[in-house]
């Protein structure tokens, strides 16, 4: 099953539309059984199960975020989306914990049967935080 342009487009807002809610199952409904997520840190989840074991944490902890969509770019040929994002949020990072930390990257999105698939996230290695630059500490 092949996604049109506009299935990506609406898919991909209801998805975003979940997030903003802080409502995990909800985001879960989107991802195709076998989803292969990697994060910024270069952590993985392979399965549906273990993405959600490993966000439920990051939900509960972490429930203060938001992300703004900056762009997107869909490939409908493709099955793939490119999404560039701002996340705020209370950092985790040490010595500015729970401080305002806003940070930037991409997902590279793969849709198959019409689930995301695959979600590579990247982000940037310095975030800002109470409005100074701040780099990533290698983990």
């Amino acid at each position: 099953m092949s996604l049109t342009r506009n299935e990506i487009e609406c898919l991909w807002k209801k998805w975003n539309d979940a997030w903003d809610k802080h409502d995990l199952d909800a985001v879960m409904t989107f991802f195709h059984d076998d989803v292969y997520f990697s994060n910024w840190t270069g952590g993985y989840a392979k399965g549906k199960k273990q993405l959600k074991k490993a966000w439920q944490g990051w939900f509960k902890h972490h429930g203060n975020f938001v992300f703004d969509q900056k762009e997107i770019f869909i490939d409908e040929q493709e099955q793939k989306l490119l999404y560039r994002w701002k996340l705020t949020w209370p950092s985790f990072e040490k010595g500015f914990e729970g401080k305002e930390e806003k940070r930037e990257g991409v997902d590279v999105i793969h849709f198959k049967g019409g689930k995301i698939y695959r979600k590579l996230t990247f982000s940037k290695t310095t975030i800002e935080i109470s409005g100074q630059r701040v780099e990533l500490e290698p983990r």
